[in-house]
């Protein structure tokens, strides 16, 4: 049976009774699916690949799935056993939620790699964290004014599921089946929590942690649409994680918007200069990346940091990337769940080594030695190097003026058994960090340089720490 796009497949029975009603029900649903790889390959057909060409890396697929399309029954009632949130749906047994462990049937390389990803810890490594939790809810909750005291309530969770989990995942659980009219007769429908999400760090109902559909959205999964910036975009967009807008005004990103409309962002393998002729999100963090020559530059990874020597956001003060991605292990000498001290110094024994730095460096470097010379590379990272340090000097010298706030009694922080984000004192110190250091060193990393001068850069920065200081002196 071939599907309406066009693509020649055969269907399975039990996707084909699923067609039936969710071409009436859920359209567009179907016509994403009809468009994707997925409706027109078998997993025996991708197997029959040569390696560097296939996009599955498990080498055997269940004799069950292997001769068909991958269609709905085919990750809907996949590792049925598993999913709490199984349930009686129109004569199959079916789960909602998608996670992980369904998707590494077929993809089990790039999963177990996701697995080690900070970003798959993302919903405990924000919210497990009591430091960086009670950022959250001094940023989201609502304030109060009663009998001239300021206060903030806790978000609820609605509120939380809106702002910062939206990226980082919710806990979705199953809160059991509800029988409701549809158009065709009483059906039972499953209720999750916290549900819809897509977060990077999404706890789903089997336990199991991510959601590949962060950035290859369902149902099309489209490597293309993984591969362009724009999907990155959804999170790191700023002015914490200022990423997408810096690449946008950079070089980099000059060339891919005015350009990109000839490039292949389906090849596999992806090819510099053939393919494509400036790096996007994927080229320098995820994808395999080759010359026309042959020549590996960098392996696939989805282990994002797999290139990245220093951790250069969402922290007081850049540091040497964590060793384990469940950051809530990290304490500082002082006891804070933080990777550096309040004075900058490292937490060693919880980031990688030097070596390790240099290791991750080199790849990177390898990168860009598609397109640039050895001069040209080195410069660059030792512009980026020292962007580093001057960002850590500048927060210290913003931090030195906190401690300053609160040994003096003049702010109230830990020692007071208080929050440190909850006085306008304390607020600009956050902003110092989270986003004007933040913003300089994106800026620096890729080459988007207003953003690291007036475009929340140094500028900035350097107003922030001046009006900290006279902040003080009216304080005192």
């Amino acid at each position: 049976m071939a599907s309406s796009r066009g693509f020649a497949g055969e269907i399975s029975k039990a996707t084909q009774r699923c067609l039936a009603c969710h071409r009436a029900a859920t359209p567009g649903i179907v016509a994403d699916w009809e468009g994707s790889l997925h409706a027109g390959t078998s997993p025996r057909e991708a197997l029959a690949k040569p390696r560097d060409k296939s996009r599955l890396s498990s080498l055997q697929i269940p004799q069950s799935l292997s001769g068909t399309v991958v269609g709905c029954s085919e990750c809907h009632t996949m590792n049925a056993d598993h999913h709490q949130d199984t349930f009686d749906h129109n004569g199959f047994k079916i789960h909602v939620v998608i996670s992980p462990p369904d998707c590494a049937v077929c993809h089990l390389t790039e999963t177990d790699e996701y697995s080690g990803n900070i970003m798959s810890r993302a919903y405990g490594n924000l919210n497990d964290n009591p430091v960086y939790h009670n950022l959250v809810e001094t940023s989201i909750g609502v304030q109060k004014y009663e009998n001239g005291q300021l206060s903030v309530e806790k978000p609820d969770s609605l509120t939380g599921t809106d702002a910062c989990n939206y990226c980082h995942g919710t806990i979705v659980e199953f809160e059991g089946v509800e029988k409701k009219q549809t158009p065709f007769g009483m059906m039972n429908l499953a209720k999750h929590s916290n549900w819809p999400n897509q977060g990077v760090g999404r706890i789903n109902p089997d336990k199991s942690m991510g959601s590949c559909t962060s950035c290859h959205p369902r149902h099309q999964f489209s490597i293309e649409m993984a591969r362009k910036p724009a999907t990155c975009s959804e999170c790191h967009k700023g002015p914490d994680v200022p990423a997408y807008p810096v690449y946008l005004v950079s070089k980099h990103g000059n060339i891919y918007s005015s350009m990109d409309k000839g490039w292949d962002f389906k090849a596999v393998p992806w090819v510099v200069g053939r393919d494509f002729n400036a790096p996007t999100c994927a080229v320098s963090h995820a994808s395999q990346i080759r010359t026309e020559r042959g020549e590996i530059l960098a392996e696939r990874t989805h282990q994002f940091n797999d290139r990245l020597p220093w951790r250069i956001f969402g922290l007081i003060y850049a540091h040497p990337h964590p060793l384990d991605p469940d950051t809530t292990k990290i304490r500082n000498k002082a006891g804070l769940p933080l990777p550096t001290e309040l004075t900058g110094e490292p937490a060693f024994s919880y980031l990688i080594t030097p070596q390790e730095q240099q290791k991750r460096l080199a790849i990177m470097k390898s990168v860009c030695s598609g397109c640039h010379s050895q001069q040209w590379i080195r410069g660059h990272f030792e512009r980026f190097e020292n962007t580093i340090k001057t960002t850590n000097d500048s927060t210290l010298t913003a931090t030195n003026i906190m401690q300053d706030a609160w040994s003096k009694g003049l702010a109230k922080g830990v020692g007071q058994n208080d929050s440190l984000f909850n006085e306008a004192l304390e607020k600009k110190w956050v902003e110092s960090w989270l986003f004007y250091a933040n913003s300089i060193r994106f800026s620096s990393a890729m080459m988007g340089a207003d953003y690291g001068v007036f475009a929340n850069g140094r500028w900035y920065m350097n107003k922030n720490i001046a009006e900290m200081a006279d902040w003080l002196k009216v304080l005192k």
